[in-house]
């Protein structure tokens, strides 16, 4: 229910304080940010995405007068209920995602906003890395990192945010606004704030003079412990102002905004080994832990029984893995890391009697090899995925962390072991970060059953007990949350709870920061608010909302996100069983253009995706189903026509090209406005002219005696759209270097009708998807000699889309197409044009900015981008949060904001390049800008005002003779 006090008069006071298109109350808007990966679910009633520092501290304040509740949100990966509110949600991804890599990358300022995974890839060029590296680095953002005390599988304590953390910028409620890093920082706290720096005095006086409490404080955090507020702080700091700041790590956005931290970075690990360990009980596995962390292991991964035989079906598991008869066996998955290949040979020598006196079930040498290691790994993340995927119809994956001491490790697994036997959670699986006798767990209960209910609460109870009895704490990692936030009392007594209670009160005297999350005294606070899962599509059923996704979606900034396409389906189907028709309709009315017409349909999100959903694909589903049987129909008949259609369309650029780009920007313009979006592209002067016609390339069609060195299937987008900068374009280009290293090359026979199919597929033509396949797989497979000679197609796309060909074809021409190598134009060069070409290096340029794209991350051919950009410039950059530009074929011109929201971050990342450039005096035309594929160069050429080329009509320049 949402709170009754948020009426609209009052809603109305705070959002007189931000833009009008800062605001939202929309009903789409509130029911996709509502969702968070835990299993709480509160609407907001309004959404607030500031747009600058002051519009934020002015919505606070504002809140604040009004006694209104306040969330921040970020990644929204917090799968303890932190990130949700029924109040308004204050969205601060967006804006406020700055990233300032300091003195070499010992350090690094951040908003928090910024992607954890980004800004590790903007220190890896100084191979340095973020001190917290937790499973969720792909998606959680430095505001949840800093907000819940991150840690992960290799830092343990003294790598967490709160020990890593060296200045912290931070807002109270009132409006004041603190940076620790300032050396007046306490006296301004004190002049701002004198009630809350008095407090603080006193509550750090009575924890360090009281030698119970300091007792207790001294023991909670001598483990991994993210329970209740970092009251260490006041032991580890003497000026309130720094005490302060340090309370604000792990305080979930209960005490103020984080604005912004400077963290110490750590060394990135650049040599490796890894074992799995194998043994028959788990008391052997966690009493092997001691002796291997000795030893210098860096990380000790637990796995349970349970844990084995779930690893044992997921398609990555190794024959080590697979080969195991699981009894009550229990695995160990070890690494050694260092960044001195000498200390790592010595770690390895004093870990081999170590693990061989544990007397592993299968062979566990130590490997460096990084497939072996890397399908260990895989393994072991897979393991949520892999539970979360497969549970039931309706019910939630609860993934929970607690820590014991060291001491107590063996026989809390063994408890918990018996507690899923007597709730009979059947799939439930234990593992874990041994080495912090850190363990998770995960269960899937039906929390709308109220029998389940009741055997959920009762569990609670017992594992609480169980924990609390070894003197540990119920969470390590994931925060407080609401789902234990009715436990701290228990687990740190009376006082001590007392001056949690102290401190929020001092910050938040008004208690709008939200309320439930970390502290409650409600004692069944944590079985409240709890989220419905109902089934709405079997392709996206098994979404636990962690929001992986998002980061890598186009449309992140423009209308919505995968997390949030698959919560509108199911929220419209919450308000449908609820009678709640307006908001319903609502929802529904807003979901063909907020998420099927603006989805890119690249399918990243599968890729970032646990469970393994292709958002994508479900929306081109959608698309498919607003098509007839008649345009269904028409599909096809366009696909048997191609050769025709294409040059009417060469044509109709031609033309274009000849009309005023302000004509004919106002013409399509006003066309749109009255005609769909659609049906009806958006162009103006950067439409590039008309290509060349494919078979005119000046190389013959397969059918020859001889048989050529590779098949050639040039893309039509290249013959569609002409080069940017006046080259030869990429086909060209491909022909031009094969020549030059010595290569016969000829295209695919009928080229001019042929086309890889995806125009068909992201646009829902089913029919006309299969018509095309068939044509193209009848010539290629001639054309190549039933596999014999490779095929090659110059854009990633296409080339992906012909790789994918074998799913849209008839059982007798899959079995063909299976022998068929499909390589993309990047990849070939690499693999065989650059052993047989010499490039200059007088010719080579000074830099090249890279932008990879969405089928490059599908082919896995990003190295091949690197290596053939490294070929032909001396420095290669990829912009750290490169993505999908989301020109998605046509979809670019169809929604240009789609593409201007997807490239933000890009453009302003490239723009730093060229005015670092620009500042060294480098000449202009010693700099370049490539991708390798036609329509992404357009989209990023549109996003940075820079002329993209395929990197292989970069390779042509730079080798052709003077």
């Amino acid at each position: 229910m949402a709170n009754p006090s948020l009426n609209a008069d009052v809603l109305e006071q705070v959002r007189a304080a931000v833009a009008p298109d800062a605001w939202s109350t929309a009903p789409a808007d509130l029911a996709g940010m509502a969702h968070d990966a835990s299993h709480y679910l509160l609407r907001p009633r309004a959404v607030v995405t500031p747009q600058s520092f002051p519009e934020l501290v002015a919505v606070l304040t504002s809140a604040h007068r009004a006694g209104q509740p306040v969330a921040f949100r970020a990644g929204g990966t917090s799968l303890s209920g932190q990130a949700g509110t029924d109040g308004i949600l204050i969205d601060v991804r967006r804006h406020f995602d700055a990233v300032e890599v300091l003195d070499g990358g010992e350090r690094v300022r951040c908003g928090p906003g910024a992607v954890l995974r980004r800004v590790n890839a903007m220190l890896a060029r100084h191979r340095r890395k973020l001190g917290p590296d937790p499973a969720s680095e792909i998606a959680c953002t430095i505001g949840g990192v800093v907000a819940n005390n991150s840690s992960g599988m290799t830092s343990g304590i003294a790598a967490t945010a709160y020990h890593t953390m060296e200045s912290i910028r931070f807002v109270l409620p009132s409006g004041t606004v603190v940076d620790t890093a300032d050396p007046g920082a306490d006296a301004h706290l004190r002049d701002r704030e004198p009630e809350l720096h008095t407090g603080l005095l006193r509550l750090r006086d009575q924890i360090r003079t009281t030698p119970a409490l300091r007792r207790t404080v001294e023991h909670q955090f001598s483990m991994k412990n993210t329970m209740g507020y970092a009251l260490n702080s006041f032991l580890d700091h003497d000026e309130p102002a720094q005490i302060l700041g340090h309370l604000m790590v792990g305080s979930e956005g209960t005490l103020g905004y984080v604005a912004s931290v400077v963290l110490r970075t750590v060394p990135v690990a650049t040599e490796h080994a890894t074992a799995l360990l194998v043994l028959d009980s788990v008391d052997r596995a966690t009493d092997a832990v001691a002796g291997l962390l000795g030893a210098g292991a860096k990380a000790v991964e637990l796995m349970d029984a349970a844990a084995l035989r779930v690893a044992q079906d997921l398609p990555a598991a190794p024959d080590v893995i697979r080969d195991i008869q699981v009894k009550a066996h229990a695995g160990l998955l070890v690494e050694f890391q260092t960044t001195d290949a000498g200390e790592l040979a010595q770690q390895v020598a004093a870990a081999g009697p170590v693990i061989e006196a544990q007397r592993p079930t299968t062979p566990a040498a130590l490997t460096a090899d990084p497939a072996q290691r890397s399908a260990l790994w895989v393994v072991r993340k897979g393991l949520y995925a892999a539970v979360a995927g497969a549970r039931r119809p309706g019910t939630t994956n609860l993934l929970e962390d607690v820590a014991v001491p060291p001491e107590a490790l063996t026989a809390t697994v063994q408890g918990l072991i018996g507690l899923f036997g007597r709730y009979d959670y059947d799939d439930a699986v234990i593992f874990g970060h041994a080495r912090d006798a850190n363990l998770h767990f995960m269960i899937t209960p039906n929390l709308d059953d109220p029998a389940e209910l009741a055997g959920y609460e009762a569990f609670t109870e017992d594992m609480v007990d169980l924990i609390l009895g070894a003197n540990g704490t119920l969470k390590a990692e994931h925060g407080t949350g609401r789902i234990m936030s009715a436990y701290v009392r228990r687990q740190y007594g009376d006082e001590l709870y007392a001056v949690m209670g102290e401190i929020k009160r001092l910050c938040d005297p008004r208690g709008i920061l939200a309320p439930g999350v970390l502290l409650d005294d409600d004692p069944r606070a944590h079985v409240r608010h709890l989220k419905v899962v109902p089934t709405v599509n079997g392709a996206v059923d098994r979404c636990v909302d962690c929001g992986f996704c998002e980061p890598a979606c186009p449309s992140r900034n423009t209308t919505t996100t995968p997390r949030r396409r698959i919560a509108l389906l199911r929220e419209a189907d919450i308000a449908g069983a609820a009678g709640d028709e307006a908001t319903r309709e609502a929802i529904e009315s807003a979901y063909s253009y907020d998420a099927v017409d603006t989805c890119a349909a690249d399918s990243l999100c599968a890729r970032a995706c646990p469970v393994d959903i292709d958002t994508g694909a479900v929306m081109k589903s959608f698309r498919a189903e607003r098509h007839g049987a008649f345009a269904q129909r028409a599909g096809s008949t366009v696909a048997s026509a191609w050769a025709p259609l294409t040059s009417v369309l060469r044509t109709g650029l031609t033309i274009a090209d000849g009309v005023p780009s302000s004509l004919l920007a106002g013409v399509t313009s006003a066309a749109r406005t009255v005609l769909p979006h659609e049906l009806l592209p958006a162009v103006g002067e950067d439409l590039p002219g008309p290509g060349r016609k494919r078979s005119d390339l000046g190389v013959p069609e397969t059918g020859g005696a001889s048989v050529p060195d590779v098949v050639f299937f040039p893309s039509c987008t290249g013959a569609l759209f002409g080069p940017a900068t006046g080259d030869v374009g990429a086909s060209t280009a491909m022909l031009e270097v094969c020549e030059r290293a010595g290569l016969r090359v000829e295209l695919v026979q009928g080229i001019d009708g042929l086309c890889c199919g995806t125009p068909w597929a992201s646009k829902g033509f089913t029919q006309g998807q299969n018509t095309m396949a068939a044509r193209v797989a009848d010539a290629v497979i001639a054309a190549t000699d039933g596999g014999r000679v490779p095929l090659v197609c110059d854009a990633a796309s296409c080339t992906h889309g012909i790789a994918d060909l074998g799913g849209h074809l008839d059982p007798v021409r899959a079995a063909l197409w299976d022998e068929i190598e499909v390589l993309d134009a990047v990849t070939y060069a690499r693999r065989e044009v650059l052993p047989r070409l010499e490039v200059p290096d007088d010719a080579r340029l000074d830099s090249l900015v890279l932008h990879p794209t969405c089928s490059t991350e599908h082919l896995g051919t990003g190295a091949d981008l690197t290596a053939v950009g490294e070929a032909v410039a001396r420095e290669v950059t990829v912009p750290p949060s490169w993505g999908c530009c989301g020109f998605a074929g046509d979809r670019g011109m169809l929604h240009p904001e789609l593409t201007a929201g997807a490239t933000e971050a890009e453009a302003r990342e490239v723009a730093e390049v060229v005015a670092t450039i620009e500042a060294a005096g480098g000449p202009a035309d010693r700099t370049a800008f490539a991708s390798c594929n036609r329509t992404c160069e357009m989209g990023m050429s549109r996003a940075t005002g820079q002329d993209y080329e395929h990197v292989l009509e970069t390779l042509a320049r730079v080798t052709r003779p003077a």
